[in-house]
């Protein structure tokens, strides 16, 4: 049943949100903005790749997504907790392991209780061959998946004037190549596998850019696997309340009202320094008393 607050907000008992690639041009900052202000979570996971500092080189950072950051502080700031599980893309934040801000904490993994029944959370690039043994080519992958998501948003526009619905070149090209499907099934089986050998009734996971929900049975028990998807194409987020798991999937006619912004586009393409200055600046912002 929906619950929401007096404002009209959606309560949720907990929302995973993973795979943003804030920095990136793919990334759906808006989008994303618009979900964060339409819900009033308990706690929020944001469960790894939130800032893509891979791509940070780029000096893109438009004001949107700023204001994800934004959001996430005002959670945290009005008593939501937030945990940032870190990820390949953000791994640079892995050596703050432990560190607590208020209601905001960095973990690698993260084990929460859920009326009753442990849901075992992790990013997932733990599982991928490539970030052991390859990263250079994981890295060189990703510059690649950036230059899909512009060529498919070249694409969309011009399916968009000639009236005709938008496609996921990504997507379509994970669902055919065999090598891609089967990479999947495999991540979602290990993650089974060691989630059920430790008892755990759930297993949430992000890295692999494919939302899912579903029960995994092996010989020696059973879990529920989920993956909370991305905000680059699926743009998706697993919502937790009274028992039970949800896939929010973001559609655009539920959502009206356009992000405000200002006239200023000074920080759609800035230098590094000043990019993690104005970081800074908010986090700061959120320790003033």
């Amino acid at each position: 049943m929906k619950e929401e607050t007096k404002s009209g907000k959606r309560k949720v008992e907990l929302v995973v949100i993973s795979d943003v690639h804030l920095g990136t041009y793919g990334c759906h900052a808006k989008e994303l903005v618009r979900y964060m202000k339409s819900i009033k979570p308990k706690t929020v996971v944001l469960n790894g790749d939130i800032i893509d500092i891979w791509q940070f080189s780029k000096g893109f950072w438009p004001k949107a997504h700023m204001q994800v950051v934004r959001q996430i502080i005002a959670w945290a700031t009005k008593g939501t907790k937030v945990y940032y599980i870190t990820g390949n893309h953000d791994e640079m934040l892995r050596r703050f392991t432990g560190f607590e801000l208020g209601n905001l904490k960095i973990e690698n993994k993260l084990l929460l209780d859920l009326d009753g029944k442990k849901a075992w959370i992790f990013h997932g690039d733990v599982f991928d061959v490539t970030m052991q043994h390859a990263r250079w080519l994981t890295k060189l992958g990703s510059v690649g998946y950036d230059m899909l998501i512009l060529i498919n948003a070249a694409c969309n526009w011009t399916l968009q004037k000639l009236g005709k619905p938008k496609i996921s070149l990504s997507q379509k090209v994970k669902n055919s190549v065999k090598q891609a499907v089967s990479f999947i099934n495999k991540f979602e089986d290990t993650c089974a596998e060691i989630a059920i050998d430790n008892s755990y009734e759930y297993v949430v996971c992000g890295h692999i850019h494919h939302a899912e929900i579903k029960n995994i049975e092996k010989e020696n028990g059973k879990v529920m696997y989920l993956n909370s998807g991305d905000w680059v194409e699926s743009l998706t987020a697993l919502e937790y309340h009274h028992g039970e798991w949800t896939l929010f999937k973001y559609k655009e006619h539920q959502f009206a009202e356009e992000v405000t912004e200002d006239d200023d586009d000074s920080m759609i393409f800035a230098e590094k320094s000043t990019i993690f200055n104005n970081l800074l600046k908010e986090i700061n912002q959120f320790t003033s008393p």
